[in-house]
């Protein structure tokens, strides 16, 4: 990840998109996504299962360039009591595509 310092705010901003490998990967209901926006783009996250189903929203909204990172848990709000298996995180921002796998261990 390429990071440049902001000359205004002096925080460090990401000079490219990327999407980061969920940690702890296999995980047991939580996990975290770490992500990159290089600059304000409207981000969408989602989780799929095995099948290609959307399993859930996690981003829909335009988002400031930094780093972000959102738990997802398979117990909790939409989402409940998920099958272990192979599911699959999404992330688009702008033209940037990327997809990575995740293991759900019980």
């Amino acid at each position: 990840m390429n990071l440049i310092r902001n000359r205004i705010s002096e925080e460090l901003v990401p000079t490219e998109f990327s999407l980061g490998q969920n940690y702890p990967n296999p995980f047991n209901d939580k996990t975290i996504i770490k992500y990159c926006i290089a600059y304000k783009s409207e981000v969408t996250l989602k989780v799929f299962d095995s099948e290609k189903k959307l399993i859930e929203i996690l981003v829909n909204e335009e988002k400031e360039a930094g780093t972000y990172e959102i738990e997802f848990n398979s117990h909790s709000g939409e989402v409940q009591n998920l099958p272990a298996g192979v599911y699959y995180y999404q992330l688009k921002a702008g033209e940037f595509v990327s997809t990575k796998k995740m293991i759900l261990l019980k």
